[in-house]
């Protein structure tokens, strides 16, 4: 029913401003102002849109995976952008740059926030 209609996803930000600056320059991410929130140009014609809320509580969980080829070097560039990394011990663990080396099977990954405390992540395809 739904399958041909063009989607999006979204989440919210406490702090629209704040928000525009750090997915335009330090993400380099092609942003536009809608309906008093964000819309997040992605690669492939994705979009997502953050919508302010002013009681906003950050997700708990990852709200936009960037697929890399590198991620490495993905990391070390939004390091010297500004973004911290999140370091995990335990179940998931961290090596000092902050990536998950294949947890479980699984792709490396990194996990950072923006500045609305929202999880994000860089993931090497």
């Amino acid at each position: 029913m739904l399958k041909n209609n063009r989607t999006f996803s979204s989440f919210s930000a406490n702090d629209i401003p704040r928000a525009k600056q750090f997915y335009a320059e330090t993400l380099g991410l092609e942003v536009e102002e809608q309906m008093g929130g964000l819309a997040l140009h992605l690669g492939a014609g994705a979009d997502t849109f953050v919508y302010p809320k002013d009681d906003h509580v950050p997700a708990t969980f990852t709200v936009l995976n960037f697929l890399v080829d590198d991620i490495d070097a993905a990391v070390d560039g939004l390091i010297e952008a500004g973004v911290a990394f999140e370091r995990y011990e335990g179940e998931i663990e961290t090596d000092e740059k902050g990536i998950a080396r294949g947890p479980g099977g699984g792709p490396a990954i990194a996990w950072f926030k923006d500045p609305a405390g929202n999880i994000l992540s860089v993931l090497q395809q």
